[in-house]
């Protein structure tokens, strides 16, 4: 792997379709792995009365998860061997799209600077394990909406989508890792 594009793998799609699970299997294996910006920062502004919060203000939430992905890959090129980000910046970028929300220049330009490897492994919906808990609100229908935007904005960036099968979680990490040739 010569540059940092090439060890860094992307797992995007909607909510609960199962890329936190396979990101913690990974991690479980050895990996270097990111945290989701999108719970964490549920997290910590739920904890602290922050007014970040998607149900609040929709267009501080997406500026503090550019940040948190934008340092995420920033942490990561100190890492050695391959990374798997659970989300990217690009995320950022469909979140607005998917918000109704202007796309500031900024936020473009990030998900332009900020490359990853071309392949981008993305979860399809999966509605038999999607579920919502306290920090993931969004019903079955927004999380296919999100899926779609994605899928978008990561096409529109030139990356090549490579869909997740729906099947248990050993099944896909051997399938990341064969994609991936890290097997």
């Amino acid at each position: 792997m010569q540059n940092n594009s090439d060890r860094f793998f992307v797992l995007t799609g909607g909510p609960g379709s199962g890329k936190t699970t396979l990101i913690e299997a990974l991690r479980q294996k050895g990996f270097a792995t990111s945290i989701e910006a999108g719970r964490g920062i549920i997290r910590d502004q739920s904890a602290i009365g922050g007014p970040a919060l998607p149900w609040n203000d929709r267009t501080l939430f997406a500026e503090l998860m550019l940040s948190w992905e934008m340092r995420s890959y920033q942490a990561a090129i100190e890492q050695e061997g391959p990374v798997f980000f659970d989300r990217g910046v690009p995320d950022t970028l469909g979140y607005l799209r998917l918000s109704g929300l202007p796309v500031p220049g900024h936020v473009g330009l990030a998900a332009k600077r900020f490359r990853y490897n071309p392949r981008v492994f993305v979860a399809p919906p999966w509605p038999e394990i999607f579920a919502q808990d306290e920090e993931r609100k969004q019903t079955l229908d927004e999380a296919e909406r999100t899926y779609r935007a994605l899928v978008g904005v990561y096409t529109e960036l030139g990356y090549e989508l490579v869909p997740l099968p729906l099947a248990p979680v050993d099944a896909r990490l051997k399938f990341v890792l064969a994609e991936t040739r890290l097997a």
